[in-house]
């Protein structure tokens, strides 16, 4: 028989943790684990202007039929705008190749294929920790990996030194996995200052950046986020962006992503667009339709992207308070400067010092749910639960 040696696997990690905390019944549980952004009264809402677009698409959308492999109509050359500007988009010209994907994992899964069909002995560096989910889809593509120092756990900020240092044993060709900002799950980012020292060593050693982008507007604004991306992609030769529409768009389920390419010669977008067209024909064949109509909707009309903005700047400032709301607590618990880190850090997750055996007290005695390694989901937190989720894990230190 083919498939009886099969045994049931332990739930994900990170998912797991959701049917726990529903199951649940103690009224003050906080829910920490999976990243979704949440209001203050828990719900990940669908946004004014993505509800509208979808209200105009309703009465004009005719038909259902497949789409092409590159995408919905104008969807990748939106996203081309608002992540490397007009300015760039124009001067990178043929050199630039994107493709529509499911989701930032689609575009992860993707990249790797293409790195995997043309270099299948390529090394991709990531940075310790990074997301969980990003070694095993490099593996699933047949590729491997080794670490890069990148959190310094006792000052809560990126050790720019030994990432550098790490780097240097990399070979000629090999691929350096970045996280643009907001980096999950620590939630440090480098300077740009610190971005210009890693795009020197990657010119010298002739490494390829593959910068991951799954939350454009939530460190510091649409454009501040694309800084590091955009002096990466005009001095690099050669560079990749996984790109997501998930988190800045609320487009969770609608899986919306796209793949970037730049290639050193003047006609490599058609390169990487037929070669990553055949790569997902062989995967999942053509994208989904809906969320990327509805993200092209809001961009290419002006007073949707200014509700879409402002929306968006609504969610960076929620979620820049409750971690200074945090980090005050934590102070107040009597740690000092210990916590302190979390207010300076961005994005929806920050990564605390705690072991696995204090994760699981938490959660067991106070009901509290968020991944063993300590990352936490800021966005889960509220003005009213912060001074119980700092008294609960303090009662554990």
């Amino acid at each position: 028989m083919m498939f009886s040696h099969l045994t049931k696997l332990p739930a994900d990690p990170i998912l797991g943790l959701s049917a726990l905390f529903k199951a649940d019944s103690n009224p003050e549980k906080v829910d920490l684990g999976v990243g979704v952004y949440k209001t203050a009264d828990g719900r990940t809402p669908i946004l004014g202007a993505v509800q509208q677009a979808f209200a105009r698409l309703s009465k004009e959308e005719g038909s259902k039929v497949y789409i092409a492999p590159s995408g919905w109509p104008g969807f990748t050359d939106a996203c081309a705008k608002l992540v490397f500007g007009e300015d760039l988009v124009s001067d990178l010209g043929d050199r630039l190749g994107a493709i529509q994907t499911p989701g930032g994992c689609g575009a992860l899964r993707l990249a790797f294929e293409l790195i995997a069909f043309s270099k299948p002995d390529t090394t991709i560096w990531v940075s310790t920790p990074t997301w969980a989910n990003h070694v095993p889809t490099l593996a699933a593509a047949g590729l491997s990996h080794k670490p890069y120092a990148y959190y310094d756990q006792k000052t809560a900020t990126v050790d720019v030194d030994g990432m550098l240092a790490s780097l240097e044993g990399a070979k000629p060709g090999d691929v350096v996995l970045l996280h643009a900002c907001c980096h999950n799950p620590t939630g440090a980012d480098l300077l740009l200052a610190d971005w210009k020292r890693v795009a020197e060593l990657l010119r010298a050693r002739e490494l390829v950046p593959f910068l991951d982008m799954a939350y454009q507007g939530f460190a510091a604004g649409l454009e501040e986020d694309a800084e590091a991306v955009r002096m990466i992609f005009a001095s690099q030769p050669e560079a990749l962006l996984s790109y997501s529409c998930s988190k800045n768009f609320g487009l969770y389920r609608e899986r919306t992503g796209v793949l970037f390419a730049k290639g050193e010669q003047a006609a490599a977008r058609d390169a990487f667009v037929t070669n990553l067209a055949q790569l997902a024909r062989a995967n999942y064949s053509m994208p989904p339709a809906h969320g990327a109509a509805l993200a092209t909707t809001v961009l290419e009309d002006s007073d949707l992207r200014a509700d879409w903005i402002m929306e968006l700047s609504s969610m960076r400032d929620r979620v820049n308070g409750l971690r200074r709301g945090l980090a005050d607590a934590f102070a107040r618990e009597g740690f000092g400067d210990r916590f302190s880190g979390v207010a300076r850090q961005t994005g929806m997750f920050s990564l605390l010092s705690l072991s696995p055996e204090q994760v699981a007290m938490v959660q067991k005695d106070k009901s509290i749910y968020f991944p063993a390694n300590g990352r936490i989901n800021v966005a889960g937190l509220t003005d009213e639960n912060i001074p119980y989720v700092a008294r609960s894990i303090a009662s554990v230190l």
